[in-house]
């Protein structure tokens, strides 16, 4: 039996025994079980998800109020559900290597925690897929959780949650004898429906629209533009920005999310969509309707200009020492037709060394990608602030998942002010599950 059999098994006889302890009253209860999404007319997702839709239901509650999740487990494998982006105990946090314990089939779990920080979080199952494309991020299981601050500032006139999917994954290689597996995509949508599929988005023209976009896939990296409008970025993983700079188009990769707010001052019928032509079309896309406005939804393509963490920050500051800790990230080519496995500082999981930090103590992360892949890393129950990213230093870009592109460098620090272990991981469901993981540990 190795390490993850052993928690799987530990965790299911602590979920077992809970049942008969008296739980608190549930605030929000989610049931696992079959869904079928329909994207469009004949287009119909077959997946597992929550209360029987996908995305799940929007959580939403104030900062600073404990709150009760009962997890009910209906599908026939043992399931979990990670809070992603809150400071919350390893216990609770949803992750299996973390000691949380798994939910059994047919059994509840309850989760009771301190919902914080504030702003867009998200939700989703927390399971090891391999080249399973019926388990983990490949199904349905993921909704938004929201937060509101004690402080809210109400700057806009309409709020509208938007999540990224693609749906029907299958496994794919490339012609090169060299090349090996990964996933690939037969559906496109943003929530639950196909571009021109669903209703749209009704606007008035002077309207301040809050975008809070989330790219919920389990692979992809997105690039997003809203045809005669643009997008002024007030918040990264929800995490208000210290520079609200305005951009024509958003980036997006896995689990990460952005703020935006729409100056709606351009009547007609818009889409918002995917630049990349082919998964726009396929139902990547909503529609954005002015009041009193026909025709076609028109697109037109943002321009080039490349994607820049550093626009939303501020002149670096130096005040603290932190220890550095470097993070290399490779590539170990599994041959063709077979799926690559990956390494931090040469190592695989469970095989990995530990971070090993110890409490209020400050450390830089140096995130050296040395693969020709781009790697959204994540850390649980933290946040982080970018302070490097390709040789820009910068300041004041709170987040807890980053993208590290292929060939270059990030740099991030954090204080280890939430002891308890911690993963570390790709968050590209493939990446995680070979090998991209590890675990930080206070000493």
């Amino acid at each position: 039996m190795n390490r993850r059999q052993f928690l799987s098994t530990l965790g299911l006889a602590t979920v077992a025994g809970a049942q008969t302890r008296q739980r608190p009253k549930a605030d929000f209860t989610l049931h696992i079980g079959p869904v079928n999404v329909e994207l469009a007319p004949k287009k119909i997702a077959r997946t597992i998800g929550y209360n029987g839709t996908s995305p799940g239901p929007l959580l939403r509650m104030p900062e600073g109020k404990s709150v009760t999740i009962d997890v009910i487990n209906g599908t026939h494998d043992p399931e979990i559900v990670h809070w992603h982006g809150l400071q919350i105990p390893s216990n609770v946090d949803g992750s299996m290597e973390e000691g949380t314990p798994m939910v059994a089939p047919g059994a509840t779990g309850s989760y009771t925690f301190m919902p914080a920080p504030s702003g867009t979080r998200w939700y989703h199952t927390h399971v090891s897929a391999g080249r399973n494309l019926k388990r983990g991020l490949y199904t349905g299981q993921f909704g938004f959780f929201y937060i509101e601050p004690k402080n809210e500032a109400g700057n806009y006139d309409k709020e509208v949650f938007l999540a990224l999917r693609e749906w029907d994954p299958y496994m794919t290689t490339g012609s090169d004898d060299e090349a090996s597996m990964d996933a690939a995509w037969k559906l496109f949508s943003i929530n639950d429906r196909a571009l021109g599929a669903g209703e749209p988005v009704r606007v008035s023209n002077g309207q301040r629209v809050l975008l809070r976009i989330l790219n919920a896939s389990a692979t992809m990296h997105r690039r997003m533009a809203f045809a005669g409008h643009k997008f002024q970025v007030v918040a990264l993983d929800g995490n208000p920005v210290s520079n609200p700079a305005t951009v024509d188009a958003l980036e997006l990769g896995p689990a990460e999310r952005i703020d935006a707010l729409v100056e709606m001052r351009n009547p007609g019928i818009w889409i918002l969509g995917a630049t990349d032509d082919h998964d726009r079309q396929q139902g990547m896309g909503i529609v954005f309707e002015y009041a009193n406005q026909t025709g076609d939804p028109r697109w037109l393509p943002p321009s080039v200009a490349p994607w820049d963490y550093t626009l939303f920050g501020k002149p670096p500051v130096e005040n603290f020492q932190a220890e550095r800790v470097p993070l290399v990230f490779e590539k170990l080519f599994a041959g063709h037709r077979w799926v690559d496995k990956w390494s931090i500082n040469g190592k695989s999981y469970p095989k990995t060394d530990p971070i090993r930090v110890r409490a209020n103590g400050r450390y830089r992360l140096v995130f050296d990608n040395r693969s020709d892949e781009a790697h959204p890393v994540h850390l649980h129950r933290h946040t982080f602030e970018l302070t490097k990213v390709e040789g820009v230093a910068t300041s004041g870009v709170f987040k807890d998942v980053v993208v590290v592109r292929p060939k270059t460098q990030v740099e991030v620090d954090f204080v280890a002010n939430n002891p308890g272990q911690s993963l570390f991981h790709c968050h590209q469901q493939m990446h995680m599950d070979f090998g991209f993981m590890t675990m930080m540990q206070y000493i």
